[in-house]
Formats: structure tokens, sequence, C-alpha cells
């Protein structure tokens, strides 16, 4: 499924452009406020529609940007990322839309149910009719909610639904790595928040506008939407125009500090001192991490090391390392025998993938900074997979206190007297010593959970980590991909110290108060997953995925099993 598309660079948006675009906007809230809930389901059905139309310029455009050739088994990342991920995101909010229509609210896949630590745990995915047990068998989602949230709470989901409160005009200022995030930020904001939307592209993917602007060609019509272009300099006349209400922002946490407290100096500092930001108005954000991977020692057959050590690399290698998300510091035990064998595994996987290139702007800098040495010049601009091990803080600060948004990974190795001690160590290593909240994962032996000591230590481990997703034995970047469950920092980030973000998107649940998701899946899984990076043949797998999203029915199940077993 492929399709030439003509990619040329967007003309910023004039002055006059941004306050016209405001202004009907504003006209336009209390038309999306008025509009009825079915009418509202309808909207989403026919974006979706045109999506699945859309899909395969969406794609190409994509590709080419990020140097994919046709034929490329890394086709599939930019469906499953973009396309797959924004149709189920539309789709789980059509079905939601439709429970609110029959039974007034929106019901939740299993009772809630108390976790070890005394907190409520929510079911988010499985969800049902979506066939969620195929396609990621063995996994399941729970949100943990926070103390303030009560069973009864949890009767009446999504019933603000049925009245919206006046709408607010929200400026969205779109990420530029992966494509489904400004999508799925701004059917976010529309039609979960009832917010009118001014969407700036990033412009390292404001290729994707027009095909956006047909995509949300009624929500536009309708004054729903709008869509604009260009640098920092737009991107500040939009922040600040009068008849924006609110800012959200996918990006990094020094854009992030630049809109809220100004450019970086002393009057910066006094203003955090004072607590007077240059911004007078909400912002919520998603702003990266040190994402973390500890490694529990156990007994690890051969098969089961060689797995993981694939998830690892996938998690590395995915998109080219240009994710929030991607692993950044492996975390293992200094006495676990099979460390070296993990690791080489792990190399060994990042030796098969193919050098990717480096698409995002600055990357080659920052490839530099985090491994203090210039990459050799490359035809097509590639970047070697870096595997840092035995790395020390003391000797390398920043690859612990920054995220290095390049295809640079980190190993640290830390002293234990047994796995237990380690895995204590390794929770207050990740939520003291990297930067961020916004994911980490555990591999995990089952047998160290069977132990009732090791079940305690593994209990407290998942309570103690600061981190908005945890994902046990699988990347965390899962849990942006299947949107029921929130997705955003730990919610311990303030404008003075923002870390990951405040607030969360996707969380198709509508649920408060979330502290964090847990996500798990099985120690290994077999047919191989299809957002590994060696899988053979995941395109067409992902296309299967979105046809199923379009249009669920179980008559699709035998294509996307048999398409499984090719990889």
């Amino acid at each position: 499924m492929s399709t030439m598309i003509e990619r040329k660079q967007q003309t910023p948006t004039p002055a006059d452009h941004l306050d016209r675009a405001a202004a009907e906007l504003a006209a336009a809230r209390a038309r999306l406020t008025a509009t009825s809930l079915t009418e509202r389901r309808q909207l989403m059905e026919e974006c979706l529609d045109r999506l699945v139309e859309l899909a395969p310029r969406w794609v190409e455009a994509a590709c080419e940007a990020k140097g994919i050739p046709a034929g490329s088994p890394l086709r599939g990342e930019e469906v499953a990322a973009g396309v797959v991920a924004t149709a189920r995101h539309l789709r789980l909010l059509i079905d939601n839309y439709k429970a609110v229509e029959r039974e007034g609210h929106i019901p939740l896949p299993k009772a809630p149910f108390t976790l070890p630590d005394g907190s409520l745990g929510v079911q988010v995915m499985p969800v049902k009719g979506l066939f969620d047990s195929l396609v990621f068998a063995g996994f399941v989602a729970t949100a943990v909610l926070g103390p303030e949230v009560k069973k009864a709470d949890l009767e009446k989901l999504g019933s603000h639904l049925k009245n919206f409160p006046p709408a607010k005009t929200v400026l969205v200022l779109g990420a530029g790595n992966v494509s489904s995030i400004p999508a799925t930020d701004a059917i976010s904001k529309i039609f979960q928040e009832g917010h009118v939307v001014l969407l700036k592209m990033n412009p390292v993917n404001e290729y994707l506008g027009p095909i956006f602007q047909q995509l949300f060609g009624r929500l536009i019509e309708l004054g729903f939407l709008r869509i604009i272009y260009g640098g920092a300099d737009v991107g500040a006349a939009a922040v600040n125009h009068a008849q924006v209400d609110e800012v959200h922002i996918t990006g990094s946490i020094h854009s992030h500090d630049a809109i809220v407290w100004g450019p970086n100096g002393p009057e910066r500092e006094r203003r955090k001192r004072e607590n007077d930001p240059v911004l007078d108005k909400p912002i919520t954000s998603e702003l990266g991490n040190v994402s973390p991977w500890i490694i529990v020692p156990g007994p690890y057959s051969e098969a089961q090391l060689k797995f993981q050590a694939e998830n690892v690399a996938a998690s590395i290698a995915n998109n080219a390392s240009f994710n929030c998300v991607a692993t950044k510091m492996i975390v293992t035990w200094k006495n676990w025998p099979q460390r070296q064998q993990f690791l080489d595994y792990v190399e060994e996987v990042l030796r098969r993938v193919p050098p990717r290139k480096a698409y995002y702007p600055g990357a080659h800098e920052r490839y530099a900074k985090f491994t203090g040495k210039s990459p050799a010049t490359q035809p097509g601009g590639e970047l070697p997979w870096t595997l840092v091990r035995d790395a020390n803080p003391e000797t390398m600060p920043v690859l612990y206190c920054e995220e290095s948004f390049v295809c640079v990974c980190a190993e640290t190795a830390l002293g234990a007297a047994n796995e237990r001690e380690f895995l204590d160590k390794a929770v207050e290593f990740a939520n003291n010593k990297l930067w961020g909240t916004l994911s980490a994962a555990i591999t995990v032996h089952p047998s160290f959970r069977k132990d009732p000591a090791g079940a305690k230590c593994f209990n407290a481990a998942l309570t103690s980590l600061r981190h908005g997703a945890v994902g046990i034995n699988h990347w965390p970047a899962l849990v942006y991909a299947m949107m029921s469950p929130p997705w955003g920092g730990y919610p311990s980030g303030t404008l003075a110290d923002a870390q990951s973000g405040i607030g969360s998107v996707h969380n198709t649940f509508m649920l408060d108060h979330v502290q964090k998701t847990v996500l798990e899946g099985p120690l290994t899984i077999w047919p191989k997953p299809f957002w590994f990076p060696t899988h053979k043949a995941p395109e067409p797998i992902a296309w299967k995925v979105l046809e199923l999203y379009h249009k669920p029915s179980a008559w699709k199940l035998p294509g996307l099993v048999l398409g499984s077993l090719k990889g």
C-alpha cells in the first residue's frame, strides 16, 4: 500500500492569519458546546473514515521525511505509531460515546479493585470490542488512582460528555517526532475536554499539515480546529495571543520553561523564586525522560534472555531513537552472572538493525555530546546505535540528567548484596538519579515474584516508582499506543519543576487523579511482536490492525493471525 506524494515546506503563518484563526475559533466555541453527543460522535466517525482514506499518503510522507525506503520493514513503524494509533484513539472514543448515549456513562472493562498497597486499580486494557486479547495477547494495563478517588466516583465516567462546560481555545504545540501525537492531542482536547483547538505543527513534520487539513476537514469547516505553521516566533505569538486560553505542549523541558519562565538567565531564576511566570494561562505538557529499564536478576533461560534483549533493543531503535520514551539507561546488578551476556545480546540485535537517518535537527551534535566523540560522516546522515556500558555518573553526568533524544543508551551497574536489595536500589536510582518521570520498565523473572519476599519487594517497587507509565517485561511506549491508558508524567510536576510534564492525554476512560499506569506482559511472546525492528513483515500486520480498528469484526482476525506468523 503506497502512493507518491509531493512534500514541500509550509509557509509560516502571518500575524493577520493567526488573528483570524483565533477569532474564528473563539466564534465557534459556543457551537462546539451546543453540539450534541450524537453529532460529535458522528464527526469522529467521519474523521476515522477519512483517516483510512488518507493513511497511505500519511505513511508515505513520514517515510520519505525519515529516509525509510520503499519495501523496508521499518515502514511498519509509521503505520503503527501514526495512523493505527490515531485510529485506535478515535475508535475507543466512538465506542465510549456510544456507551454514554446508551447508558449515560462509560463502563469499565472490569470492576475496580484494590492493589497490594491499598490503592484503587482500574483495568484500562484489554478493552472489550477491539480484540485486544489477540492483538495484545497476554497484556494487561492498570491505572493506579490517587487516594481521593472512591469506587462510587467511577460509576459516572464520561457523563460530562452529555453536557460540556463552556469551550475554551487551546493551543496545541505539536510534536515533530511521532506523527500521531499532534493528531491525538487535538482529538483529546476537542472530543474529551470540549475545547476548540489551534494546532501549531512542528517544523520537523509540518508536511503532515495538509493531510491533517483533509483528515479534520469537517472540524475545520465548523470552526473547531485551525492549523498553523512556523518556528518559535509563530509559537510565541500563538502562546501569547489574547484569544488563546490554554496551552498544551509535547516537546522538551527547555521549550516548556522558555514558554513559562522566559529566556534562560537571571530574570528566569528571579521569576521562579518569586513564582512569577511569564505565562499567565494554564499549560499542560509531556516533556520526555531519561527512561530506565531495570533488569532484575533471575534464572533466565537463553531464550528468555534473548527475547528481553531484543525487547530493550527495540525500545532503543524505534523511530531512530527519537522518542521521549526510548530507553536511555539500562540498570543492572554488578554481580549478575548473565549481565555481560545480556548486554552482548542487546548489541547483537542492534548490529542487525541498519543505522537510521538522523532526521531530527541537532542529532549529530547531541550524539557527540552524549558519547564524547564525533560520529563518522555517513552519506545518508545515519548515526550508529551506541550502548555505553558501565557508565559512571561522575565521568558522564549528562547521560543521567538530560534526555539525549538520539541513538545513545547507557548501562549502569549497581552494587547490592542480593537481588531484592538491587531492586530497592534500582528504584531509588531511577527516582532520584535520573531526570524525568515519564516511564520506566522492569524485566523480572516469574520466580522472583513467586517467592513471598520477592513479591513483597516487587510490589513495593511498583508503588515507589515515580513514573507515569511502568512496563513490566515490556516497553512502556505500548501504554502510549494503547490510547485507553492515561499518558503523561507522574503527577509530581509543577510549573517550576515540570519534570516530564503536567497533566495527561489519551485516557479514553476519562479517569481523574491517575498516579501511574502499570502495563504487564509475558516474559516472552510468540509470534514475534510486530513492533520489534527485526520483524520481517510488520507493515502488512499494521495495515490489518488499521482495518480492524476502522470497522471491528471477528472476520478480520484470521488474516491478522496469519500475518503475525511471518515475523
